[in-house]
């Protein structure tokens, strides 16, 4: 038994140490690829697809203030006050699946940057509490302006494009830093699913939710996050 429990004790000591680590690196270093980038590239392999994975680093100054206020706006109105979970919105979803209704997002930008580095796509009891565990590091380890530019470098906006920079230049033809405010709206339309909902071919149900957004981005606090103006 002291010899399953030394195992055990190594494993933990390995464990945290490691994803620690990476956190505290995450902090200075760009992301340059995630895994998800990774499954997508053996998705197109098994599908017999071309390989296609576009994807530019760029600081958070170089991106158009106007993005981070669209991703607010649509994904996580309190990013800037919460410490990594909305508890409003969890207690909310959980409502409404013990009565049945439609499953509702409750992940916050911080959730989704910690899944979108560390981890996987899809559900799970395990899967969530990781995730769990590496929103409440990134939370204490990096500022909420790392945890954004981190975010609007990872992301997924479309068929093998990763990053506002990609999508800028792939659906726009012009960088991050240039995009106006609508095209971010626009942008931050599809994050829902980008593999359904291209930015470049928005549908009437897009330009609806564009709409939205945009007037959710006059109501919410400026977020300034060291963006482009």
């Amino acid at each position: 038994m002291g010899f399953i429990w030394d195992i055990v004790k190594k494993l933990l000591i390995l464990f945290f140490g490691s994803t620690i680590l990476a956190v505290v690196l995450y902090r200075y270093v760009p992301v340059y690829i995630t895994p998800l980038m990774v499954l997508r590239l053996i998705e197109q392999k098994n599908e017999g697809k071309e390989f296609k994975m576009k994807h530019d680093w760029v600081s958070i100054g170089e991106i158009s203030h106007n993005m981070p206020q669209a991703v607010v706006a649509s994904e996580d109105n309190l990013f800037l006050t919460h410490h990594g979970f909305d508890m409003e919105q969890i207690e909310k979803a959980i409502e409404e699946a013990k009565e049945g209704n439609r499953h509702r997002g409750a992940s916050t930008i911080s959730q989704q940057t910690a899944k979108n580095v560390f981890l996987w796509n899809g559900g799970g009891y395990f899967r969530k509490g990781l995730e769990a565990y590496f929103t409440v590091l990134i939370e204490l380890i990096w500022s909420k302006e790392r945890i954004m530019e981190v975010y609007l470098n990872s992301i997924e906006t479309g068929d093998g494009i990763y990053g506002i920079e990609a999508v800028a230049q792939e659906n726009f033809g012009k960088q991050a830093r240039t995009l106006s405010q609508k095209e971010c709206a626009l942008i931050a339309a599809t994050l829902p699913n980008p593999l359904k909902h291209d930015s470049a071919h928005p549908s009437l149900y897009m330009r609806k939710r564009q709409l939205q957004i945009l007037l959710l981005m006059n109501k919410i606090e400026q977020v300034n996050m060291g963006c482009k103006n």
